[in-house]
This record gives structure tokens, C-alpha cells and sequence, in this order.
């Protein structure tokens, strides 16, 4: 993970890892850049108040975002303070394994940030499983607006926002698959396409746009991976 806005006392190219594996998951890394993150020499180590939950955190504003284990309860922790900055619920989302990605994970609340905020993916008995998005103030965690889709979160690997655009990846193991469906938020309106995507390792568990570096960020496999992305001007119809 990386801050696209970050503040002091960490600089912009600081690069943030959480090993969301096991029951007790507190810990934090944090490096000063990629040569040290390729090295795996972590120059802080912050431990987190509550349990982590899963692989949906996401850093904005000096502040890491995550889910609190077995909950639906949404974090902000400060890395100044070392404090808990905001904790709110989100309103009916799925938790502990009812509304997850297709790999599984407990990934039922993932939590992505891009040119437009902080938002949250996840879904919830009333949208029988279909894919949710809230868009949240990054500062008080209070939804702001909501988003119904028309694909079932069961049914893709992984989602990422861009520029307040969801896209779902197909598959987590097929080393040639698709981006299969975009939502555009500004309009409500979802439509399939067919945006070739590659699983190098074959199981990835993890895809979240870096809006800092304009790539993204996945975790395939025990391997960290980026993607090169290039943004196109929208087409009139």
C-alpha cells in the first residue's frame, strides 16, 4: 500500500505492507521505499489496537483503512497519533466470509481509494449478494452514497476503482484472464468488457489501484506485483 497523500511524518514514497495471514494480525510495516520493501528491511513497525481483517486496507491522508476482525466495523488509524482516529459501521455490509470475493479470504469489506476519495465494496443480505459500493468521508467513516451493481461479488477474483470507475477481475488462478465488468458511479450504469488481466503466479488475492504511482498493486501468490496502467480519454457516444 502507499498514502497518494501522504503527511508527516512519512514521506510520499514511504510503501505499507500488512500480513493479513492468521487469526491475530497487529502488524504493520512500513518502508521507505521499494529498494527497501525488495530488501525487506522495514524502518517502522506500528502495531495496530485491533485486528485486521483480511486484504481490503488502504492508506489515505496519513491514515490507514481497515476492517476490524469477525465485524463489519470500518478503522481509521492515524500513524502520527499511533491512535484510532474513527470507527463506524458500515450499514448491513457482509462480514467473516457471507460476501466474499471468489478466492474467500474473509474479503467481504474492501476498501480502495482513487482521484475521487475513499470507498468501500462489499455487499449485503438486502442486495442478495451483489456487488455494493459506498463512497465514505474519509474523516468520520459516515457513508456519503451508495451504489447497487448488477454482478455478484461471489462470482469475480477481485475488484479496483479508478476515477470513480469499479472494474472486477474474472479469475484469481487463470494466468490469462479478464477484466470482466465496469461500474461507473457519475452515471449508474454497469456494462461487461473484455480487458485482458494476468495472474503471473496463479492465485491472487489481493488488486488495488495505486493512485500515487498509477499502477496497481496485487499480491499474487507471495509475490508483490504491479501493473503499468495507461488512462485513455472517455469516448463520446
Amino acid at each position: 500500500m502507499q498514502d497518494p497523500e501522504a503527511v508527516s511524518p512519512y514521506g510520499p514514497n514511504m510503501i505499507w505492507r500488512i500480513d493479513t495471514v492468521g487469526s491475530d494480525v497487529r502488524k504493520l510495516f512500513g518502508y521507505d521505499d521499494m529498494v527497501q520493501l525488495s530488501k525487506g528491511f522495514p524502518s517502522k513497525v506500528l502495531l495496530l489496537p485491533e485486528q485486521v481483517e483480511s486484504t481490503g486496507a488502504t492508506l489515505y491522508r496519513g491514515s490507514l483503512y481497515y476492517q476490524r476482525r469477525r465485524s463489519r466495523t470500518l478503522i481509521r488509524y492515524d500513524l502520527a497519533s499511533e491512535s484510532i482516529a474513527a470507527r463506524r459501521d458500515l450499514p448491513h455490509a457482509g462480514f467473516h466470509g457471507q460476501f466474499p470475493y471468489s478466492w474467500g479470504g474473509y474479503t467481504d469489506i474492501d476498501l480502495s481509494v482513487d482521484e475521487q476519495g475513499l470507498w468501500a465494496v462489499y455487499s449485503t443480505s438486502k442486495a442478495k449478494g451483489a456487488i455494493m459500493i459506498s463512497q465514505l468521508d474519509p474523516h468520520s467513516l459516515e457513508v456519503k452514497k451508495s451504489w447497487e451493481t448488477q454482478i455478484r461479488k461471489i462470482s469475480v477474483a477481485n475488484s479496483f476503482i479508478i476515477c470513480g470507475k469499479l472494474y472486477t477481475v474474472a479469475s484469481y488462478t487463470a494466468p490469462n484472464t479478464m477484466i470482466n465488468y465496469m461500474y461507473d458511479m457519475a452515471t449508474s450504469q454497469g456494462k461487461p468488457v473484455s480487458i485482458p488481466f494476468k495472474n503471473k503466479h496463479h492465485y491472487n488475492s489481493m488488486i488495488d489501484y495505486n493512485r500515487a504511482q498509477r499502477k496497481i498493486f496485487a499480491w499474487d501468490n507471495f509475490h508483490m506485483v504491479s501493473y503499468d496502467v495507461q488512462l485513455g480519454r472517455q469516448q463520446a457516444n
